[in-house]
């Protein structure tokens, strides 16, 4: 049922209507709310929707409430537990609800609306209400509750005075002492601040000390004979809060059943009244049940279209006829129109209005859908096998009580073979005596239609010279997908439109196609080149040897140096780099500079790389001289 609800986007308008309702309860079974199939049950559902939709036009929403933690509060109750004061308020605001919602039903009753009688079931509990309003202000204990809370409370504050004052007088007289000019709270306590030095000086108890320790704050001694009468008097103070809090508790539990009922009547109330919502809403109307198979939509809509842009649909089966059969091109509002039957049948169905301006509903035991592609990758179905095996299930699964709407049939396959399996499954549907609407491209499976008894073919509308869909169906005509002409408009020149022709019927192309075609055949347009890699010559293609005085780059590093000597047969050569020589692969190395293009010819590069010694032996050795017997060469 998710599945099929998620085809025809029930599960978006039950999302619109959710947000209609206050009471989690009426929440969660708007979510859970799937078609009755019982008639007196769905008579009185649909009765409701009307009803509420009524009185909304009459005397407005109602005053319903969320009743949020109101059954937590309940069972605290029950339980021996103790409400704090903003629970209790609370419960309060919730019984003025009740007891406004209870006024506003019995207006309704002058209407002659039976849903106003549902006022005889709320119990506002005017009694304990005002009690608890009386009692509980702002989410505390008022002082008015009791006369020994307010005695307490006039006590701690003259208490509190009297404290203060001798604060103030106990900073006066040690004016010189203080570290500062006002009193503070420390702990709990009223201390005044007093320089470390001075603490000696002053008659009281260090209760706390600056971040510093440069001051401490004291409570005088004066002071502190108020503070603990004060202490006595808070605890007889939460004593008697409490006593009120429980008392009050009390006549809670007592009425906890009629609490409960409250709760339950006004959850029923705001799952009814979020049906007339939904109706208000959508502009929807009240639908005809009937068992006879019979289906009627004058000015029918898809209610989450825009309803301005929403061409309205006439659509209508029954009375012999068990299946529709609409053709017509893409885009044309097959699929939409399919679509909007069925959603306003299970709309209808749940117990809401539909929208239309005058719906026949039939019930049905079961709505079966196979609307899109299926491509399900996770179990490896292409698009046809996925659509095969979900027909397959309904053709399974389906009865005479059934709706079933098909989406595309036979297609995602062979053409030949798909149109064959198209009339298969469509003669398997009209000998199960369900109620179904297909849509289809196939001409074999309209012939069918109109030649088999309980099939009717339909048609999307189509303007060829605008080349847009009308979005109207038209019961009683086959209709055509319009490829050629959307082809011929949008620029296919004749010559492509007349192979078409022959392929498809083995036919010549139409006058009124010839006259579509402006041009004979198609015009190209200068489109981007693809550039292939040059190829490189034999000599390009030959890689450099480095020789000496050759400026390079060194990677990654990407620093500077000079080929001092040239690679070996491992590829390796020398770079002078600044202050040291190195060893690196010539891969690594990038030509920046030739050498030829820095030095001139027959330059002796040992003036740049050699050391004067080395430069000073290699000139003995060149006149025959050696140093003790031996020629060295420092690197």
């Amino acid at each position: 049922m998710n599945n099929t609800e998620k085809q025809l986007e029930f599960d978006k308008v039950k999302a619109v209507w959710k947000e209609l309702a206050l009471t989690e309860y009426a929440k969660n079974k708007i979510v859970e709310m799937r078609p009755i199939l019982s008639e007196n049950e769905l008579s009185a559902a649909i009765r409701e929707t009307s009803e509420s939709k009524i009185l909304m036009e009459k005397n407005g929403f109602p005053p319903l409430d969320s009743l949020q933690g109101l059954k937590e509060w309940g069972m605290i109750a029950e339980k021996g537990g103790c409400l704090s004061a903003e629970q209790l308020e609370g419960v309060e605001m919730a019984l003025t609800a009740v007891s406004r919602l209870k006024k506003y039903l019995e207006q309704g009753k002058t209407y002659e609306i039976s849903l106003a009688y549902y006022e005889e079931n709320l119990d506002p509990l005017t009694e304990i209400r005002d009690r608890i309003r009386m009692q509980i202000r702002s989410g505390r204990v008022d002082d008015q509750a009791s006369k020994l809370l307010k005695t307490c409370r006039n006590q701690i504050e003259k208490e509190e005075d009297s404290m203060r004052q001798k604060a103030d007088r106990a900073m006066r007289a040690g004016k010189s002492y203080m570290a500062d000019s006002f009193s503070t709270i420390r702990n709990g306590h009223l201390c005044i601040p007093v320089k470390k030095e001075y603490k000696n000086k002053v008659a009281g108890i260090v209760i706390d000390q600056s971040s510093t320790g440069n001051t401490v704050f004291m409570e005088p001694a004066a002071v502190s004979r108020h503070y603990e009468e004060i202490q006595l008097l808070k605890i007889r103070e939460e004593n008697e809060e409490r006593r009120i809090l429980y008392e009050l508790t009390a006549y809670i539990h007592d009425n906890a059943e009629v609490i409960e009922q409250n709760i339950r009547m006004i959850e029923k109330l705001d799952f009814i009244f979020s049906k007339g919502k939904l109706s208000l809403e959508w502009d929807a109307a009240e639908p005809k049940i009937n068992t006879e198979r019979k289906i009627v939509l004058e000015d029918g809509r898809h209610p989450l279209m825009e309803r301005k842009s929403c061409v309205p649909l006439q659509f209508s089966m029954g009375e012999g006829t068990r299946g529709v059969v609409i053709t017509g091109p893409n885009t044309g509002g097959k699929t939409v129109a399919i679509k909007t039957v069925a959603l306003n049948c299970m709309m209808a169905q749940c117990g809401l209005h539909v929208t239309c301006r005058r719906a026949m509903i039939c019930m049905n035991s079961s709505f079966l859908c196979d609307i899109g592609d299926g491509q399900n990758l996770s179990e490896n179905l292409s698009t046809f096998s996925a659509h095969i095996a979900n027909v397959l299930d309904i053709l399974r699964r389906i009865n005479g009580e059934s709706l079933v709407i098909m989406d595309e049939l036979g297609s995602g396959t062979d053409p030949t073979e798909g149109m064959g399996i198209a009339i298969a499954i469509l003669e398997e549907l009209k000998k199960s005596g369900a109620l179904f609407l297909v849509t289809t491209h196939y001409p074999e499976v309209k012939q069918y239609a109109e030649h088999t008894d309980g099939i009717v073919n339909a048609r999307m509308t189509f303007d060829k010279e605008s080349l847009k869909p009308l979005y109207q169906l038209v019961i009683g005509e086959a209709g055509e997908s319009c490829a050629f002409y959307i082809a011929g408009r949008m620029g296919m020149p004749k010559t492509m439109l007349e192979t078409a022709a022959k392929a498809a019927y083995n036919g010549t192309l139409p006058e009124e196609l010839k006259q579509l075609c402006n041009e004979e055949t198609l015009k190209k347009t200068h489109a981007a080149k693809v550039q292939k890699r040059k190829t490189k010559t034999a000599q390009e293609s030959k890689s450099y040897v480095f020789r000496i005085g050759d400026s390079v780059m060194i990677y990654p590093d990407k620093k500077i140096g000079i080929v001092c000597q040239t690679a070996n047969e491992k590829g390796v050569l020398r770079v002078q780099m600044p202050q040291k020589k190195i060893w690196i692969n010539q891969k690594r190395v990038k030509l920046q500079v030739a050498a030829d293009q820095l030095y001139p010819e027959d330059y002796d590069f040992s003036i740049v790389f050699d050391t004067v010694e080395n430069r000073k032996l290699r000139h003995q050795m060149d006149r025959g001289k050696c140093v003790d017997g031996e020629i060295r060469i420092v690197l």
